[in-house]
């Protein structure tokens, strides 16, 4: 139960579509994005909807080289799975969008990425529709015999080498050398909000791998100071609607650092609840200090 509600806190759907952007950022030029497209009037919606400007130009990302003109996507996050009808939903999608659009089948195609593999809905495919279900690449499946082109990428099976950010968010991480390595690639485009989306998403879903390396957690605290500092002032903010005046109960500045150090340990752990005791109970607060070593 508790797994079930830190997967709804997580906001997974923001870091995959940003992730996607980063995965495909070679093509960027010939790609016009669409987040939560709405296939026609009726209040339905596409997950990401890609459009190429040229179709001539073929895409070079390996999640891409299916793309045609009309590409549709459906994101599953990591506790969630394609099921059967999930399947003829965004066949239907795809079918709606080429009806009010009056465009050819031909152009468009369909991918579906999660961690799950679906093993009901391939059996299915293969058996009742005849399908061919075709492995291309490492966690990249082609299916033919519905009249789209149709991918499915599991993304946690992903080549680490070629799809680093996608494959990070198809879970759990597998340790802390995958974790490094993200780190590494990180501080290449810390500016870039992408890839500030996507790594807050990974280091939420890994919290207990990212807190228990302390190396890691130290590169962490230098790479991701904005974040982080935000996540401070956001805890000491909270203090002071709680009766907390800068100074008054602190007594100097280095008791305003100290809460302020206590809030980031907090909000990174979602500790909430602790955070807003330690600003009413000064006894709890001191034990806190104490025990992150502040």
């Amino acid at each position: 139960m508790k797994k079930r509600k830190t997967e709804a806190r997580l906001q997974w759907h923001p870091a995959f579509y940003a992730d996607l952007q980063i995965e495909l950022g070679a093509d960027h030029k010939n790609l016009v994005w669409e987040n939560e497209h709405q296939p026609g009037t009726k209040p339905l919606e596409i997950d990401i909807l890609i459009l190429k400007k040229d179709i001539r130009l073929p895409v070079q990302k390996n999640i891409g080289k299916i793309f045609r003109q009309f590409n549709v996507i459906e994101y599953k996050s990591p506790a969630d799975y394609i099921s059967i009808n999930d399947f003829y939903k965004v066949y239907a999608y795809a079918c709606l969008y080429k009806s009010e659009n009056n465009i050819r089948m031909e152009e468009i195609t369909i991918t579906f990425a999660c961690s799950r593999y679906p093993r009901n809905l391939i059996r299915y495919l293969r058996k009742e529709k005849c399908c061919q279900v075709k492995s291309v690449e490492q966690g990249i499946y082609h299916i033919s015999g519905m009249g789209i082109p149709i991918q499915l990428i599991l993304l946690h099976r992903l080549s680490r080498g070629k799809n680093l950010w996608l494959r990070s968010i198809g879970g759990k991480l597998s340790g802390w050398e995958e974790a490094e390595i993200l780190i590494q690639e990180y501080r290449k485009h810390k500016k870039d909000e992408r890839y500030r989306s996507v790594m807050d998403l990974i280091v939420r879903a890994n919290q207990e791998l990212f807190m228990e390396v302390k190396k890691m957690c130290q590169a962490l605290e230098e790479l991701m100071a904005d974040e982080l500092e935000a996540m401070r002032k956001s805890g000491w903010e909270a203090g002071e609607k709680h009766g907390w005046e800068a100074g008054e109960k602190y007594g100097n500045q280095e008791g305003i650092l100290r809460f302020a150090k206590l809030s980031g340990i907090l909000l990174r752990q979602n500790q909430q609840e602790q955070l807003l005791r330690a600003s009413e109970d000064e006894e709890y607060r001191k034990e806190l200090f104490q025990k992150y070593n502040i």
